[in-house]
């Protein structure tokens, strides 16, 4: 079985284990802050931070516009609040210097990769960031990798370990969004529940079968 078939093999096995999911579209700019956010935390510490942060300036605008020292304290909960804070404030400050507002929805009109280098371009703002945006909020077909989705991958045999995981992915599967938003949430899920770190749970993994790890 080459990489392309086996990767639709994984599909359709955590498709069984996990069930469909239902996803609806996010605001892409509430989806550049909260990935940035996200990163070197967990989803309850980000959610914490984001309901801080609009708790403290209500609009981006406002948190625009505000101190990154008094940023940095309303997303303390979320980790690295610092160095978070200084991004943000940076991205919202481009975004109106380039733009002339707040509104980012002209990424889902120009082509994927004119998009993906416009956002790259954000001091902070990696392919994971940039990717989650475009497929989360645009329905646009590039694939996102963290950190869990990187071992999932590498021990499974898609990815090499010198391959870029986001390059081999989105090269070995089909331009389709739905089966992208799907297959990141569900190895995400998987690598944190089964594929961990250390002591992966191998007997309870549906994808154990024709992974070369587990063998």
């Amino acid at each position: 079985m080459d990489a392309k078939g086996k990767l639709n093999w994984i599909a359709k096995r955590l498709l069984d284990r996990y069930g469909k999911i239902e996803i609806t579209r996010s605001d892409p700019l509430v989806e550049l802050v909260t990935t940035i956010l996200s990163q070197n935390t967990n989803d309850t510490n980000r959610d914490r931070a984001y309901c801080s942060l609009m708790e403290s300036f209500k609009t981006f605008e406002g948190v625009k516009d505000a101190p990154t020292e008094e940023i940095a304290e309303a997303i303390k909960i979320g980790g690295l609040h610092n160095q978070k804070s200084i991004r943000i404030k940076n991205v919202l400050e481009q975004i109106v210097r380039e733009r002339g507002s707040l509104d980012i929805s002209f990424l889902g009109e120009i082509p994927l990769d004119r998009a993906m280098a416009w956002l790259l371009s954000f001091p902070g703002v990696g392919r994971k960031t940039a990717g989650i945006v475009m497929l989360f909020s645009f329905g646009r077909p590039y694939f996102p990798v963290d950190t869990h989705i990187k071992r999932v991958t590498r021990r499974l045999g898609l990815v090499g370990a010198k391959d870029d995981p986001h390059k081999r992915m989105n090269e070995l599967l089909p331009k389709d969004p739905g089966l992208m938003r799907r297959l990141h949430l569900q190895l995400i899920r998987l690598g944190r529940e089964v594929c961990r770190p250390r002591k992966p749970d191998c007997a309870n993994c549906p994808l154990s079968e024709r992974c070369p790890s587990a063998a």
